[in-house]
């Protein structure tokens, strides 16, 4: 088996603390008597994980957790206190906004520069200099200083520079977080074209819809350590019912009337939003979620489904995109779909169904429905969902699950 392309054990990084005046101050009294740095804080610690050739991670996390410090040691920007990181291959980082840029060097300099950190000859960098100017597509500002850009411009340079040199491992910190609409389309698609031949992604981003669209593992981070890794969706599933039990807090559904403005203002917009056999159903029923989406320009959007607790807490998800079909046309801009559950594994409770529609890319997400759900039963186990199992006793005996539980007497 070939060595992985990044590889980390036990890595930390610790940070002296400078919070106050007081702080530097004690900070280097402690240097200049020949002391260690006792007032630190850490801000990475025990992060372990390999990434194998074509493979893709998101690292999720709120802010503060350490994400970006990470990305930072694995592109060799910042050293670890302790631990061990191994790269092989050629690296293309988008960190922070800017980094990596001389602000008064112009666009063209710059490419320049980075090109030649990355170890491109003068005669590499000439021959992709006009590649990268035209991805940047920045127009006569790739001669201006760095430090008139906008933060999309400066985004379009760096992801223009990091990806046409064809990096082995591409590291990218909220790159989909900054720029416009067209950008953020152009730099899904040029990732996901990226991982189809066979490129090594780590992407940071808030975005657990992208992380999921992009990236087959995850890894979350809390603290700076980590809290799980694993399958994609499994994580940030998780990820996402600790935010909402942490922030008790959902998103105002957009309301019908509201779906109307949308889609007369010219974006896409979730139209209807169906259930059958109706908003009431007993356990492990056949269950249909139907709509209509509308397209201002003719694409097909991405229909995404969820289901949640009426807590606020994840139950599931899915997007078209994800399962590899297409919402269907049924008049100009108009198109249906609908998603069979043959059944449905809810515990009895309150739950809602949420419908979104996303651009054709799943950049932006332009329209939210939603509708109650109530399953009855009586079922005694808790949780979410039922599970069909069977207890094996001393004697060997099995004891299946019956199909509907009696009432309690």
């Amino acid at each position: 088996m070939s060595a992985p392309l990044l590889h980390l054990s036990g890595v930390g990084k610790d940070y002296a603390k400078l919070d106050t005046n007081a702080g530097r101050i004690g900070l280097v009294l402690d240097l200049l008597r020949g002391r260690g740095v006792t007032r630190a804080f850490c801000a990475l610690d025990e992060v372990s994980f390999d990434l194998a050739a074509g493979e893709s991670l998101g690292i999720i996390g709120e802010n503060g957790a350490g994400k970006s410090t990470l990305l930072k040691i694995i592109a060799g920007v910042v050293t670890p206190t302790r631990g061990r990181v191994d790269v092989r291959g050629r690296v293309g980082a988008l960190l922070e906004l800017g980094s990596g840029f001389h602000p008064e060097y112009s666009g063209l300099a710059n490419i320049d520069l980075a090109a030649a950190l990355l170890g491109l000859t003068p005669a590499e960098i000439a021959a992709k200099r006009d590649e990268i100017v035209a991805f940047a597509d920045i127009g006569e500002h790739i001669h201006d200083p760095i430090k008139y850009y906008s933060s999309g411009m400066v985004v379009r340079l760096g992801f223009a520079v990091a990806t046409t040199l064809k990096p082995d491992i591409l590291i990218t910190d909220e790159v989909l977080a900054v720029g416009d609409e067209s950008f953020q389309k152009k730099c899904v698609a040029w990732m996901e074209n990226y991982l189809a031949r066979g490129g090594t992604l780590l992407l940071c981003s808030h975005s657990m819809y992208h992380v999921q669209k992009l990236c087959r593992a995850a890894l979350w981070l809390k603290d700076g350590r980590v809290e799980r890794s694993g399958r994609a969706p499994e994580v940030c599933q998780a990820y996402l019912a600790y935010h909402e039990e942490k922030s008790a807090l959902t998103k105002r559904p957009t309301g019908v009337a509201d779906a109307a403005l949308v889609a007369a203002a010219g974006y896409y917009a979730l139209k209807s939003l169906d259930m059958h056999p109706g908003e009431s159903l007993p356990e492990s029923a056949s269950f249909t979620i139907s709509g209509e989406a509308y397209s201002p320009d003719g694409r097909a959007p991405v229909v995404l489904i969820g289901i949640v607790r009426a807590d606020g807490t994840p139950v599931y998800g899915v997007a078209t995109d994800m399962d590899g079909v297409v919402p269907h046309p049924v008049a100009p801009n108009r198109y249906a779909f609908a998603i069979d559950f043959p059944s449905l594994p809810l515990l009895p409770g309150k739950y809602l169904v949420r419908g979104h529609v996303l651009d054709p890319e799943g950049v932006r997400l332009f329209d939210t429905l939603e509708k109650s759900l109530t399953i009855t039963g009586a079922a005694r186990e808790f949780g979410l969902i039922r599970l069909q199992h069977r207890w094996r006793m001393g004697d060997d005996t099995a004891v299946a699950l019956p199909d509907s539980m009696p009432d309690r007497q």
